[in-house]
């Protein structure tokens, strides 16, 4: 917030400086074109634009400086709390973060299964101990369950 309004008035002091600058006569010219050929002395007094230019001039320069020393210091130590790189942000980030656990965390509870529930066997239709249950054969829909035997046409 501070760092923004110093810049805001340094930006507008530098533009204050070189309109200031191009307005100042030189060496045997008139005030300058805006003002026409009499009329500097007519605006700005008898002694004409130098004193008041000048004196402005100086007073834009030095206020210039101030906020170039202000923006000098605030950027170097008003902005320890807000990182300012990627790696800054990172570090602060990695310090900030809570650190790992020594052991693995313990695993949850077994979920149910779930694969579809069988009818419970009856007694009848219980495999016998060691064999796996048939399956039925998979097929597309639509097709015939059973393929038809070679040579015979269907």
């Amino acid at each position: 917030m501070l760092r923004g309004f110093i810049l805001s008035v340094h930006v507008l002091l530098a533009l204050m400086i070189v309109v200031l600058v191009l307005l100042q006569r030189g060496k045997g010219a008139e005030a300058g074109a805006g003002f026409g050929s009499g009329a500097s002395g007519t605006v700005f007094g008898a002694r004409g634009t130098s004193t008041l230019f000048s004196r402005l001039t100086a007073v834009f320069a030095a206020l210039f400086f101030g906020t170039s020393l202000a923006l000098a210091y605030v950027g170097t130590h008003g902005g320890g709390s807000e990182p300012t790189s990627v790696l800054e942000r990172a570090a602060q980030a990695a310090a900030s973060a809570p650190s790992l656990p020594t052991a693995p965390p313990a695993l949850p509870a077994a979920a149910p299964s779930t694969l579809p529930s069988t009818p419970n066997p009856t007694p009848g239709n219980v495999p016998a101990a060691g064999t796996a249950p048939a399956q039925a054969p998979s097929s597309p829909v639509g097709a015939p369950a059973t393929a038809p035997a070679q040579g015979s046409k269907p």
